[in-house]
Order: structure tokens, then C-alpha cells, then sequence
């Protein structure tokens, strides 16, 4: 599997290569994540399977994967609001569920692990299957106004 020749660049390079880097360089770019709970509804939802590109540059407005910042094994999917020093404010969807920025904080920047590109919907028994081929596969949108006003109005009301 491969290119033949990649190898003998790889071995030429490999010397000055650290660890990390070779770390990096041998996980694969792209990935798969299941949504589990509501706090990215209506945009996700549970059972949603999510394409994720690791290590990619992340805007306001993306939805991103990311690991919590107190329970390090738990992986959320959020929408990246404001870039602030150091990390990012993550927010979900759904503002009736508390479980973001707005309860832990900002995120450092190396505990967000890649930006979403795009959504796959399983079909369910409810749907129709012209309904489902529709919007079974759809990109992730970017929806930033609607999310920074709603974060910064709502810490403006809680003072």
C-alpha cells in the first residue's frame, strides 16, 4: 500500500524527524465520529456520523471535534465561536443544553483535534426513503452570526 518511492523519502528525512512529527505524519487525515446527545440540534443529531479532517485550521463558525477539558477521554463535537488567546470558545447548537464554553471555559488550542466536513444521517424506520436520499449527506454549514450573537448576548443578560 503506498507510493514505492515514498519510503526511501521517508527514510531520508526520517533522521531529523521527531517523534511527534512521525506520530502526526502516520495518522490518517481524515476520520469518522458518531453524535451522541442533543447539544448540536437542529444542525446534528444523535446517531449523525460525522467526516472529520484532523489537524486542519479552524475558522469561527466550523463545527470541530475536540477533546474535554477536565475528562480528557471524553471527545464533544461544538461549534468553534470566538478565537480567544490560546484556545477557542466552543458552543453547541442547542442553547438549552448547558454542556460548552459557557460551563468549562475555553478549550486550549491542541485539545481541538479537527474540523468536520460533512454530516451523514443514517436511515431510520420513520423516514421515507426519497425524504432520507435527500438529506442523507449534507456539508456542515457555517453558522456564525447566529451563534456569537446568541453567546454574546446571553453573558451580556447574565450580568
Amino acid at each position: 500500500m503506498g507510493h514505492p518511492g515514498r519510503s526511501a523519502q521517508h527514510a531520508q528525512r526520517g533522521a531529523s524527524m521527531r517523534t511527534e512529527d512521525a506520530t502526526l505524519a502516520a495518522a490518517p487525515p481524515f476520520g469518522w465520529a458518531v453524535v451522541q446527545g442533543p447539544s448540536m440540534v437542529p444542525t446534528l443529531r444523535d446517531g449523525d456520523r460525522l467526516l472529520v479532517r484532523y489537524s486542519s485550521p479552524v475558522r469561527p463558525g466550523d463545527v470541530v471535534v475536540a477533546r474535554h477539558p477536565f475528562q480528557q477521554d471524553l471527545i464533544m463535537v461544538k461549534r468553534a465561536a470566538q478565537r480567544r488567546d490560546g484556545g477557542w470558545w466552543l458552543l453547541g447548537d442547542n442553547p438549552y443544553v448547558p454542556n460548552d464554553s459557557r460551563e468549562f471555559g475555553m478549550v486550549p488550542d491542541d485539545l481541538v483535534l479537527g474540523r468536520v466536513l460533512a454530516r451523514y444521517r443514517p436511515r431510520n424506520s420513520y423516514s421515507s426513503t426519497v425524504g432520507w436520499l435527500f438529506g442523507a449527506v449534507r456539508p456542515v454549514r457555517l453558522r456564525l452570526s447566529a451563534v456569537v450573537d446568541r453567546s454574546f448576548s446571553r453573558r451580556l443578560r447574565a450580568r
